[in-house]
């Protein structure tokens, strides 16, 4: 497993995101809790920012010992490549989670777990509620792609070993740099399958974000 946290917060202060506190824990404590609770998971590569990684709080020291952290790069693509080459060659199947998704759920790792092993490659997306259209360069609409074969794309994203790193390669050759790993995937010919996201598996970009995620803990009962 791949955790990307590598970024400066330019969107969030300049705090290091992860390590923001959301109910007393940090974000990414809530992020990767609900994949240690699984046996199947062998290792939990998190890359981190350079200072970060150097010096890495205890808590994450010693939270679990199949984590390996390493030293992030200057966008998250380059974090999740940088994570990609600490995972072992042994694994199979590769997941990549965002620090700043700490509401994931055991159900949503099963899906996409399970869908990936059937395939090259799954992620978990929701259904668009809003209409989206694209636009020109002078802001006029261009086109209204059908809203029901739209899907937000969320983590975990999982993949086949062999499918993720060869996409990686070519789009590292190519020059590109995506965030989102399936798109990467996608372009150079692999198959992804969407299973079925959360609503509440929100992405923390913003302060106000915690706000939300507090809410939805509290309506858990995970408070």
């Amino acid at each position: 497993m791949v955790v990307p946290a590598g970024g400066e917060g330019r969107r969030f202060g300049g705090v290091a995101k992860p390590f923001a506190l959301l109910a007393g824990r940090p974000l990414l404590q809530h992020a990767i809790g609900p994949f240690l609770e699984r046996t199947d998971v062998q290792s939990v590569i998190v890359a981190l920012p350079g200072p970060i990684a150097a010096d890495p709080p205890a808590w994450l020291l010693d939270y679990d010992r199949r984590i390996t952290l390493v030293k992030g790069g200057a966008e998250r693509f380059d974090s999740v490549l940088r994570g990609i080459e600490a995972v072992s060659e042994s694994i199979d199947i590769i997941i990549v989670h965002d620090a700043a998704r700490p509401l994931v759920t055991a159900a949503i790792v099963e899906r996409v777990l399970v869908a990936a092993r059937s395939g090259g490659g799954a992620i978990a997306a929701i259904p668009m509620v809003d209409t989206v259209h694209e636009l020109n360069g002078k802001g006029r609409i261009v086109a209204t792609p059908p809203r029901e074969r739209l899907r937000a794309a969320q983590t975990p994203q999982a993949f086949r070993r062999a499918v993720l790193v060869d996409a990686c390669r070519r789009a590292v050759a190519d020059g590109l740099r995506g965030t989102d790993e399936a798109a990467v995937v996608s372009r150079y010919g692999g198959d992804v399958t969407a299973v079925d996201g959360s609503s509440d598996n929100i992405k923390v970009t913003v302060p106000s974000d915690l706000l939300v995620a507090e809410a939805l803990l509290a309506a858990r009962g995970n408070t």
